[in-house]
């Protein structure tokens, strides 16, 4: 399975040591440019720079659609709405966000959404946390 991941999700991920469940998880994890600077550009001793850096199998891309971007940036962020449009673009599985406006852009658009807790209650579920 294919996710795309916001910042915001990361970051909580590795605060809580759990950044690991997504390997575990989903087949890639993707992130677009502006969430990995969102993440990366922080001192490297905020919560996630560290991680994020250290997770090779994390994939960081550029979204093409500039256009949508800049329309979702009216009311989002830079890192939610690169996420929403590189989900829709390579058709994700699931698109990992936590921010209430983001996730309902992103399901206007057609793509599925989990937030950090839900997919914190799936990896519970499944074993692969206790």
């Amino acid at each position: 399975m294919l996710l795309v991941a916001d910042s915001s999700p990361l970051i909580g991920l590795c605060r809580i040591g759990m950044l690991h469940l997504l390997r575990e998880t989903f087949k890639h994890v993707i992130v677009p440019e502006a969430v990995w600077r969102e993440i990366t550009s922080a001192d490297a001793s905020k919560a996630g720079v560290q991680d994020l850096l250290e997770a090779s199998w994390i994939e960081r891309r550029s979204v093409t659609d500039v256009h949508l971007v800049h329309l979702l940036r009216k009311d989002l962020g830079p890192g939610e709405s690169e996420a929403i449009v590189l989900a829709r673009e390579i058709a994700a599985d699931f698109l990992l966000m936590d921010e209430r406006l983001g996730r309902s852009a992103a399901q206007r658009l057609g793509l599925r959404c989990v937030g950090l807790i839900g997919f914190l209650i799936e990896a519970k579920r499944r074993g692969l946390c206790q």
